[in-house]
C-alpha cells in the first residue's frame, strides 16, 4: 500500500507539472505558428527530425540503464554505492554526448542540402549541436531521480527547461522577426539550445542536494560500466537504427509530397500543417496519462525482479481498463467538435478535417505508449525497438512509393498503417507476458455508447454550431460530464 501511495503522490505531482507544461507549451507553440506560418514550421520539424536523431545517439540508453541500476541498489539497500554508479554514468553520458555533437557539426552542410532543402542555413546544427552533451547528462540525472521515485524534482526541471525555453524564442522571435524563416528557425534553435543547457545546470544542482544524503562511498568489485553497457548499448544500437529510420521517415515525406506535384513549399507547408499543427494536438490529452505511463517502468522493474507475476498481471488490467476510458473520451471530443478545436486554437478551419480523420488513432497512439513503457519495466525493450524498427521500415516503403501517387491522402493512410501495426506487434508481446483479459464490455462497447450518448445530449442543448471561445468550452465541459455521467451509471468504472 505505501509504494501504491508513492506511485500515486508521483504520478499526480508529474500530472498536474505536465498538464501546465504542456499547457504553456501548447499556447505558446500556437504563438509560434501564428508568427512564422506553416512554411517555416515545416522546415523547423525537419530540423528537429534531424535533432532528435542525433539526441539519441547522445542518450544512447542512459536513462534506462541508470534506472535500472537504481532501482536495483535501493531494492537490495545499497544506497550508499550509487555514488559510484552515478560517476561512471555520467562518464558514459558525456562521452556519447560529445561524439553526438562532434558527428551533427561535421554532417551539417550535407543534411542542409539534401533535406532541409537549402531553407535554412547549415549554421542552425552547429547551434543546435552545442546541447547535446547536456542532454545526454539530464537524462542520466532524469534516471536517476525516476529510479528514486523523487519525480518531483524532474518536473522542477521540466517547468524550469520550459519557462526557459518560452523567454528565449520569445525574445529571439522580437528580435529577429520579421526575417524571413532562417531566422524565425534561428529563434526557435537558440531557445532550445539555451533551454536544454540551463535545464541540466539545474538538475545538477538538485542531484548534488539529494546525493549529499549518501554519505558513505564504498568501494566495490562491481564493474558499473560494464553493467552499463549491458543495458544501454543494446538498446541504444536498436535505437540509433529506430531514430535514424524515424528522421529519414520525416525528411522523405515533403521529398515525395513534391513528387505528386506540389511545390517544395506547398509540401512543406502540408508537411508542417499535419506535423507540427494537428499531430500535436491530437496528443496533447496524452499528457494526463504520460505521467503515470513513465512511472509504470520502474514499478513493472521492481515487479520482475521481484518475480512478482500476479501484481504485474493485475497492474496492467487496471492500467489498460483506464486508458480505454479516458482515450475513448478524447476521441468523442475530437471527433465531435474538431471544428470547434480548429477555430479556437487557429481561428479557422484549417486542421478540423485532419482532426477527425485522425481521431480514431487515438486510442491505439495512447494505449501503445502504456504498452511500450510497461514492457521496458519487464526487460523487453529490445523487443519494443523491433517493432519500433518494423513500423519504420514498411512507412519508408510505403512513403516512398505511395505519396507521389496519393499526395496529402497518402500520408494519411501511412500514418494509420503505421499506428496500427505498432500497437498490434506491442499488444500481442505484452499479451505473451502477463495473460491479463480484456473487459470488452466495460472497457470498450460502454465507453463507445457513453461518447455517443454524450454528444447527443449535448446537442439537445446547443443544437447550432457556435465558435465564441466561452461556448466552445461549455460545450466540450458538457460532453466531458455527460461521458463521466454515463460510465458511472453504467458501472464501467467500478474497480
Amino acid at each position: 500500500m505505501k509504494r501504491f501511495r508513492i506511485f500515486l503522490v508521483n504520478g499526480l505531482i508529474l500530472t498536474a507539472t505536465s498538464f501546465l507544461m504542456r499547457l504553456i507549451g501548447f499556447s505558446f507553440n500556437i504563438y509560434i505558428s501564428k508568427k512564422v506560418g506553416s512554411e517555416a514550421l515545416g522546415v523547423f520539424s525537419l530540423i528537429m527530425s534531424v535533432y532528435l536523431f542525433f539526441i539519441t545517439l547522445a542518450t544512447s540508453g542512459i536513462n534506462l540503464a541508470v534506472t535500472r541500476i537504481i532501482v536495483e541498489k535501493t531494492t537490495f539497500c545499497e544506497n550508499a554505492n550509487t555514488k559510484n554508479a552515478m560517476r561512471k554514468c555520467f562518464l558514459y553520458s558525456l562521452i556519447f554526448g560529445t561524439i553526438s555533437c562532434i558527428s551533427l557539426c561535421l554532417l551539417a552542410k550535407p543534411i542542409t542540402y539534401y533535406f532541409v532543402h537549402n531553407r535554412v542555413s547549415h549554421y542552425l546544427f552547429y547551434f543546435i549541436a552545442i546541447s547535446l552533451p547536456f542532454i545526454s547528462l539530464s537524462s542520466c540525472l532524469n534516471g536517476y531521480f525516476t529510479a528514486l521515485r523523487k519525480n518531483g524534482k524532474n518536473a522542477t526541471s521540466r517547468i524550469f527547461e520550459q519557462t526557459l525555453k518560452i523567454l528565449a524564442t520569445s525574445y529571439f522571435l522580437s528580435f529577429f522577426m520579421p526575417s524571413g524563416i532562417y531566422y524565425a528557425c534561428l529563434s526557435l534553435v537558440l531557445g532550445e539550445m539555451i533551454s536544454e543547457i540551463g535545464s541540466f545546470l539545474f538538475t545538477y544542482v538538485l542531484y548534488k542536494l539529494e546525493i549529499r544524503k549518501h554519505l558513505v562511498n564504498q568501494k566495490e568489485n562491481s564493474n558499473y560500466f560494464k553493467t552499463i553497457l549491458s543495458i544501454s548499448l543494446p538498446v541504444a544500437i536498436t535505437s540509433y537504427i529506430r531514430s535514424g529510420l524515424s528522421s529519414l521517415k520525416q525528411l522523405l515525406i515533403p521529398v515525395r509530397l513534391e513528387k505528386s506535384g506540389l511545390t517544395c513549399s506547398e509540401a512543406i507547408s502540408s508537411y508542417g500543417l499535419i506535423s507540427a499543427m494537428t499531430m500535436p494536438i491530437l496528443m496533447f490529452p496524452e499528457v494526463i496519462i504520460n505521467s503515470f505511463s513513465g512511472l509504470v517502468i520502474p514499478e513493472y522493474a521492481y515487479y520482475d525482479t521481484k518475480k512478482a507475476h500476479s501484481k504485474i498481471t493485475y497492474a496492467t488490467e487496471k492500467i489498460f481498463r483506464i486508458t480505454f476510458l479516458f482515450s475513448i473520451g478524447v476521441f468523442g471530443i475530437f471527433l465531435f467538435y474538431a471544428k470547434e478545436i480548429s477555430y479556437a486554437i487557429y481561428q479557422n478551419f484549417s486542421i478540423a478535417s485532419y482532426l477527425k480523420i485522425l481521431a480514431p488513432l487515438i486510442f491505439f497512439i495512447y494505449l501503445d505508449g502504456i504498452i511500450d513503457n510497461i514492457l521496458k519495466g519487464l526487460n523487453q525493450q529490445l523487443e519494443v525497438m523491433k517493432c519500433n524498427i518494423l513500423d519504420l521500415f514498411s512507412s519508408i516503403f510505403f512513403i516512398y512509393f505511395l505519396l507521389p501517387i496519393l499526395g496529402l491522402n497518402g500520408y494519411i493512410l501511412i500514418i494509420y498503417f503505421s499506428e496500427l501495426l505498432n500497437f498490434s506487434i506491442s499488444f500481442y508481446q505484452l499479451k505473451k507476458l502477463t495473460h491479463f483479459k480484456i473487459d470488452f464490455i466495460n472497457w470498450l462497447v460502454k465507453p463507445f455508447l457513453g461518447v455517443t450518448f454524450s454528444f447527443l445530449i449535448c446537442k439537445l442543448f446547443v443544437s447550432t454550431l457556435s465558435l465564441t471561445m466561452s461556448s466552445i468550452i461549455f460545450q466540450i465541459i458538457m460532453f466531458i460530464c455527460g461521458y463521466f455521467t454515463f460510465l458511472v451509471l453504467s458501472k464501467s468504472l467500478k474497480v
